[in-house]
């Protein structure tokens, strides 16, 4: 996760305003629900709100982070797994 954030930060604007930043808040909004959902089954995930363009390399780093430690917490490989492909996608499309 801190190499497609490292990425992200890096991305020039003009690269986050064409569909980068979108894409990679989406990814951290995904990250996080599935954080949330590991933590507080059956409760319904609240949104990650949207912090700017200039932020979504920290969100993506954020919410990551917080699902890796909810996973480790929880003894989830499946979900680790799956998180870790989604990561993956969003670094090939960005």
């Amino acid at each position: 996760m801190e190499a497609l954030a490292d990425r992200l930060r890096a991305l020039p604007q003009s690269a986050l305003a064409r569909g980068a930043a979108a894409e990679a808040l989406a990814v951290a909004r995904e990250l996080a629900a599935r954080a949330q959902r590991v933590e507080e089954p059956g409760r319904e995930p609240r949104e990650l709100p949207d912090a700017g363009m200039f932020a979504v390399g920290d969100q993506v780093a954020v919410a990551g982070h917080d699902l890796v430690e909810a996973i480790r917490a929880a003894g989830d490989e499946r979900a680790l797994a799956q998180a870790v492909e989604l990561v993956r996608g969003a670094a090939a499309r960005c």
